[in-house]
């Protein structure tokens, strides 16, 4: 009891913790595992993860998203965005959308983290930060799964695409674009 006494000291409320974390640096056991969860010490996000509650004034605050995707992925290389990002671009983009995206290199489909649910994409490159080229580029090929008026916003995309930095939006063009989005902007290259 000692030693699970010992771990609670060591939580940090807000951080989310990997399964094997926290059974290998506390020998602790499944059983206490399960304890510290019906205590609500610890809460379950994903069959592995787990988190420490941060109480605010309003409650329960909910893990920060990129704590938790790197936890998930177990590495720091993903992107996260959303739909939302092309409404930036003052290309026509108007829609508000519920769904975050996550370019990665290890997971694929819609997963359920927390209350969350977060949708995952294999891609082979895609940069650290987002940046204007490339939400440019990633609009392009996501194109037929907005709820937008296609021909309008291409039209305006490629109007921004031929005042942008020509050196820059080529560089994004070959590096993130698709087969489309490479055929689309063929006169630009």
């Amino acid at each position: 009891m000692a030693q699970l006494n010992e771990f609670i000291k060591q939580l940090k409320p807000g951080r989310v913790y990997r399964r094997a974390e926290i059974i290998n640096s506390a020998k602790l056991s499944n059983r206490h595992l399960k304890q510290l969860q019906e205590n609500g010490i610890l809460q379950k996000l994903y069959a592995g993860i787990y988190f420490c509650p941060k109480e605010s004034t309003f409650g329960n605050v909910p893990p920060e998203e990129n704590d938790l995707i790197r936890c998930f992925l177990k590495g720091e290389r993903f992107l996260l965005h959303s739909f939302n990002s092309y409404n930036s671009l003052g290309v026509g983009t108007t829609q508000l959308y519920n769904q975050r995206i996550i370019y990665n290199h290890k997971r694929h489909g819609n997963y359920k983290l927390g209350n969350r649910v977060f949708h995952f994409c294999i891609r082979i490159h895609f940069p650290k930060k987002l940046t204007e080229e490339f939400l440019l580029i990633d609009l392009v090929n996501n194109i037929y799964s907005l709820a937008e008026d296609r021909n309008e916003v291409l039209k305006h995309v490629f109007s921004k695409a031929c005042k942008m930095n020509k050196q820059k939006i080529r560089r994004s063009i070959s590096m993130y674009g698709n087969a489309k989005t490479k055929r689309f902007f063929a006169s630009l290259l």
